[in-house]
């Protein structure tokens, strides 16, 4: 890391949320950040990082602890099954893990290996990325005050499907569903997003070109996976619900308080407007 780098990230950490949520906000979406009247969606998000911090939260964004919180709410059986936690790579024992599994860190985004065939694996290439983000505090990027003070661990659990699955994110409010994006190509570095309304109709949330021509076909047991997302979204002014669907088996993907950091730049104003009216913030409490 250059050195004027590592000088920003450091006073940048020193900087209250309020100073460096607008200084963020101003570089990507190119606007200031309102607060004290929040409209938008983005902006919205933003003032909820700050007045909206209730000790649970932390245990829904932690990807070992949510797995308790979903199966209390929804049944275990919508639950990926853990094979174990470990406090350091170093603590894994991989003769007692099966041939295939995920292995990902619990306090972040983005620590996630894929081991296919555990005999053929890179384990330096594993150790290191997963290490990386041990260390990483997924607090400081945007501020998402939830992952602060989380226990950074290292969890394995069962490999669903031999190709990364479609990833349905259900967009709620109030408890109640907006809309679903729907990730495809997500193994190719490249993936596309489209949105889709309850009744499966195609949502142009998105800047014009970034929206794919084609659409995907609406998944098995779909009405399914609406209510689950409206279970656990209950009581929250606004919760995206990430689910997978296996050939119809439904599984919990995990829960998230601020899409995109609260800087989501993929969304049009018409978008980022319409969403922000959805989110009443009298309801905080």
């Amino acid at each position: 890391m250059k050195l004027y780098k590592k000088v920003f990230v450091n006073l940048a950490k020193v900087l209250p949320d309020s100073i460096y949520l607008r200084m963020v906000f101003l570089s990507k979406l190119k606007r200031k950040l309102d607060l004290s009247n929040p409209r938008s969606y983005n902006e919205k998000l933003n003032w909820l990082k700050i007045n909206d911090r209730k000790e649970h939260y932390q245990i829904m964004v932690d990807k070992y602890e949510a797995k308790k919180y979903v199966a209390d709410k929804i049944g275990e059986q919508y639950v990926i099954p853990t094979y174990g936690v470990w406090d350091r790579f170093e603590d894994i024992d991989f003769s007692k893990l099966p041939s295939n599994f995920v292995l990902k860190t619990t306090h972040d985004s983005g620590g996630v290996v894929l081991i296919n065939d555990k005999n053929n694996m890179d384990i330096d290439k594993t150790k290191n990325v997963l290490e990386k983000s041990l260390k990483n505090n997924y607090y400081y990027l945007c501020r998402e005050w939830p992952y602060k003070n989380l226990k950074h661990r290292i969890i394995a659990e069962k490999m669903i499907t031999n190709t990364v699955p479609n990833d349905y994110k259900f967009f709620m409010f109030n408890g109640k569903m907006d809309s679903v994006m729907v990730c495809t190509n997500r193994a190719s570095g490249h993936p596309t997003f489209r949105f889709y309304d309850k009744g499966w109709n195609r949502l142009l949330y998105q800047k014009p070109e970034l929206e794919p021509e084609s659409n995907v076909e609406r998944p098995e047991n779909y009405e399914k996976m609406i209510r689950i997302a409206e279970q656990l979204s209950e009581n929250l002014v606004h919760m995206r619900v990430d689910l997978y669907n296996i050939d119809g088996q439904i599984y919990f993907g995990e829960l998230t308080f601020f899409d995109q950091g609260g800087f989501d730049t993929d969304i049009t104003l018409e978008t980022d407007l319409k969403w922000g009216e959805l989110m009443d913030l009298d309801k905080i409490k």
